[in-house]
Order: structure tokens, then C-alpha cells, then sequence
């Protein structure tokens, strides 16, 4: 019989990370309140119920809502009181490496484990010298990174463990959310995650004193009306923002729920191709934010072609992390030897492929997508 048709090409495009959307009546009640209360930053009300709200899902003390969740690393490490260097994966997105820069810290990258994505704790405790103050872990993915392991290695060789979870909002660990490890955690709410304010993120941790230095520096340092007590930004996040945050958590579970099926969906789809990798989610209990390949060395198909095959159908697919934090700039001049140290992050970083997921993704797109993925006879 003749060779398969190649599967048509999408009318819309399907992004990775295209922004959710809320109950756009219940916003507009809340930003009405907003506008009425005149309070339209500073600690509002809408503000102080999100941190409350965020708090209580995820069984912490303190939730510190912020800007967007870069600002949220930069505070979280001036709240720590770091100094020298911290380490951290050069596979992740460019702010982590980039809050540690702007603070005057040395970003040192660490090596991961290929199988998880995560940091690999030998890799940590290789880079570690006694200008070290802080480990930073990332929960990529939303895939925990390996907490019990870095926390042993933190308290052993005396530095501060905290971390990234712009990714791990909703997930778990051993049955407790990510959120309540290390000194703090770090959240992006921004459009492109399943929980969004607009633009937003969060710092979350047990600790009363760190929170209170969070909130003061995230205020200019104000301690009372005309009187700072320490250095500080302008990190707040604004009670529009804030509202759209309440709409958006109130659906936040049925969101998850859609996430999952789809991963659920690629798993069947992709199942029977021994040369494509999907990395394993929680799809039980936690969020599944992303679709991530891994494309074998024997693949019939380069990762690029497929790449471009993909984005010529309007899938619009990504190769994140590619090429790794240390081959970006100021990194890839700051440090040219980087990579002899992660030969597993450069070698993953010509592997991976994410695809569309989310709510305007649908299970016949996903199959279409997986039949536009394993046909080998067209470029």
C-alpha cells in the first residue's frame, strides 16, 4: 500500500506555554473592586487573600506575592544574606542564573542527573569551595529535584539550600507540595504557567524572620512610614494581578485535570516509538506542565527536523533549555571553560524537545501531533 499522507498542517498554531484564561466575569467583578476601593497596589487586600490562599494549599507559614518570579529569587537570595558563590543547574530558564548576577553572586553550574533533569547532588558537592553559600535546586518540569539529598549535602558543608519551583506549582513530593523545602521556595505565576497572575511569582517558606525580611525588602525596605530598615526594591505585585490570581486559583484543580489527561494522552500516542523518551510525570497526583521528548542518538530523525517539520504544521514546539544557561550570554564570556564540567547537560540539550499542552490542546491534536512526530517518510 502507498506510504501514509503527511498529516495536515493546524489552522491555529499550538504554543508551548500559551497563557490560560479565567471566568472573565468573576476578574472583572474582582478587578471592579479594585477600582473601587481606589487600593490598587501596596499590600491590598487582594494581595494579602492570595498570600493567604497560597498559603493554606500549600500547607506553609508564609506566602510573599511579588512582581514576577525573578524579583522573588532576587529577594529570596538578599533575604538570605548570600555572598560568593551559589550553585545551580545550567539547565533551567536564564532567570535563575540571571537573579544570582544581578545580586553580585557568582552563578556556578552543576551537572545533572540525565535521567531526571534535576541536579545531580555528587555534581553539587564537586563544585562546592569555601566561597560557597548557597545551593539553589530547581524543580524542573515540575519533576522534584532531589530534596533529601541537597538538604544532607547543605547542612553537611554549612550553606543555605533554597528553590526554584517556577515549575512545580500544585506538585509533590513524598505527599507534601513542593513549597515547604529548604530555607524557601521560589514560584512564577507568570501567563505561561497553570497557575497565572498575569505576571507574578512568590516566595514561600516556614521561616517568620526570612518572610519579614522578604516583606521589607520587597517594599523599599520600609519598616513604617518614613523610616527603612534595610536595602530594598520595589517587588510587589498589584492587586489586579492579585485578582486575577484568586480567579484563576479557584479553577486551578479542573486545570490540573486537563494537563493530566493530556499527558495521559501523549503517553498513549508516543507508547509504541522506542526512539522517542516522554519524561515520566505524577500524573496521579500532581500537575504535568510540560510534554517533554527525549530523542534517541539512533532516532530515524534528527531533534532539529523534527523541530521544523513541527513548527511547519503550526505546532509550535520548543527546545528548551537549549543550549544550556552557560552557552548563553553573559555566561558563555564569564565562564568559557562551563561546559567541560556538564558534559550531561550539553549532551541533553541536543535531545530535547516540548511540545504544546494546556487547555487548547485536545486529544485529536495530540494524536495528530504524534502521527506528524513518528512519520518517516517526508521531511
Amino acid at each position: 500500500p502507498p506510504p501514509p499522507p503527511p498529516p495536515r498542517t493546524f489552522t491555529e498554531p499550538l504554543h508551548v506555554g500559551r497563557p490560560v484564561l479565567v471566568d472573565r466575569d468573576v476578574f472583572l467583578r474582582r478587578a471592579a473592586e479594585v477600582l473601587d476601593r481606589r487600593w490598587l497596589t501596596n499590600d491590598g487586600e487582594m494581595v494579602r487573600e492570595l498570600e493567604r490562599r497560597i498559603a493554606a494549599r500549600l500547607g506553609v507559614r508564609h506566602c510573599v506575592c511579588t512582581c514576577n518570579g525573578t524579583a522573588a529569587l532576587e529577594i529570596a537570595a538578599r533575604a538570605l544574606e548570600l555572598s560568593g558563590e551559589v550553585i545551580l543547574p545550567s539547565w533551567t530558564f536564564v532567570a535563575t542564573a540571571n537573579a544570582l548576577l544581578w545580586q553580585g553572586l557568582t552563578p556556578v553550574f552543576a551537572d545533572i542527573d540525565p535521567e531526571t533533569h534535576n541536579l545531580d547532588p555528587e555534581a553539587v558537592r564537586r563544585a562546592i569551595t569555601p566561597r560557597t553559600s548557597a545551593i539553589l535546586g530547581v524543580h524542573l518540569w515540575g519533576r522534584p529535584a532531589p530534596v533529601a539529598e541537597l538538604q544532607a549535602l547543605a547542612k553537611e558543608q554549612g550553606v543555605s539550600l533554597f528553590f526554584d519551583a517556577a515549575h512545580a506549582f500544585g506538585n509533590f513530593l513524598d505527599g507534601t507540595s513542593i513549597g515547604n523545602f529548604g530555607a524557601c521556595e521560589i514560584f512564577s505565576f507568570h501567563a505561561t504557567k497553570i497557575f497565572s497572575t498575569l505576571e507574578g511569582g512568590a516566595i514561600v517558606t516556614n521561616d517568620e524572620v526570612l518572610a519579614g525580611r522578604a516583606r521589607l525588602i520587597r517594599n523599599f525596605g520600609f519598616d513604617g512610614l518614613d523610616h527603612t530598615a534595610v536595602l530594598g526594591v520595589n517587588g510587589k505585585m498589584n492587586e489586579i494581578c492579585a485578582a486575577f490570581g484568586l480567579t484563576s486559583l479557584e479553577r486551578f484543580d479542573d486545570l490540573i485535570a486537563v494537563y493530566r489527561a493530556n499527558y495521559l494522552a501523549y503517553a498513549d500516542a508516543l507508547s509504541g516509538v522506542p526512539w522517542l523518551r516522554l519524561l515520566p510525570m505524577d500524573a496521579e497526583s500532581g500537575a504535568c506542565p510540560y510534554i517533554v521528548l527525549e530523542i534517541a542518538g539512533d532516532a530515524p530523525v534528527r531533534r532539529d527536523v523534527l523541530l521544523a517539520r513541527l513548527h511547519s504544521r503550526n505546532v509550535l514546539a520548543r527546545k528548551y533549555f537549549w543550549p544550556g544557561v552557560h552557552a548563553l550570554e553573559p555566561y558563555r564570556t564569564l565562564f568559557p571553560d562551563a561546559a567541560a564540567r556538564l558534559p550531561r547537560t550539553c549532551a541533553l540539550a541536543e535531545k530535547v524537545l516540548v511540545l504544546p499542552t494546556g487547555t487548547d490542546v485536545s486529544c485529536a491534536a495530540i494524536r495528530k501531533i504524534a502521527a506528524i512526530l513518528t512519520t518517516t517518510n517526508f521531511e
